[in-house]
């Protein structure tokens, strides 16, 4: 990808699954990567199998739901790695249910991740981003937000949420050189759908529902970030990538 080498780019929820996967990538294409998550523990191991892998990485711990906190870690990848080119808003959780089954107190928390952690990480990253006059913010949705998912009610309008706040926001900078995308994943093997049904049922199910055969793994994301992070997405901005394997199509 054009115009990636030597970036630093700061990826949530770092730590496993498709944000470890990303950084990796990221790394392979010469990015200083900041290596976000709240288990400190993970995230000092992928920096440090990143720097073993002759990259530039540092570990950030960090709960996104803590605004104040996020500023002050994005300062300190600011310090250690150079400034911020881009964000990849990657880090989510959720637990499988019928809405009528969850309450108040579960509907924040998932709310309190998946839409207030992008929009707090966000708002930290993008005031460098304008005075710089450059930047990329790539966030992790989902086809969840687009089409619903069964069991999954408020994760989906989180993801939804973030699919509008990045298209309305994409309007408001795009002349002054920032852009921003999704990407959104169908159903991915991580430890989230395992979660979800750990007798693996569920994704034979989807295995057979999904066009090209198969769930979607971590390492089929990568690749879509970083072409939107680079020079040659430099013209796209507030667009949705869906990655499904076909399962859903626009």
């Amino acid at each position: 990808m054009r115009g990636l080498r030597g970036k630093t780019i700061l990826v949530t929820g770092a730590a496993r699954g498709i944000g470890r996967a990303i950084a990796g990538r990221l790394v392979e294409e010469g990015c200083a990567v900041g290596v976000l998550d709240l288990d400190a523990t993970g995230a000092s191991a992928a920096a440090a199998e990143l720097r073993e892998a002759g990259g530039r990485a540092c570990a950030l711990a960090c709960d996104l739901r803590d605004g104040a906190a996020v500023e002050q870690i994005v300062a300190t990848c600011e310090r250690e790695l150079g400034p911020l080119f881009g964000l990849v808003n990657n880090a989510g959780w959720d637990r499988a249910g019928d809405f009528v089954d969850t309450d108040p107190a579960f509907w924040r928390q998932v709310i309190d991740v998946n839409l207030y952690g992008p929009l707090h990480a966000t708002r930290a990253v993008l005031p460098g981003l304008l005075a710089r006059g450059a930047g990329r913010v790539v966030s992790i949705a989902s086809d969840a937000g687009r089409v619903g998912s069964s069991g999954e009610a408020v994760y989906s309008a989180c993801k939804g949420g973030i699919i509008a706040f990045t298209r309305s926001l994409a309007r408001e900078v795009a002349r002054k050189g920032v852009s921003l995308n999704c990407v959104s994943p169908g159903p991915t093997d991580t430890q989230l759908l395992a979660t979800i049904d750990p007798t693996g049922r569920l994704q034979q199910a989807l295995a057979r529902a999904i066009p090209m055969g198969r769930v979607g793994r971590p390492d089929d994301i990568p690749g879509a970030v970083a072409f939107l992070l680079s020079d040659d997405a430099a013209f796209i901005t507030g667009q949705v990538l869906s990655i499904s394997g076909g399962l859903t199509m626009v």
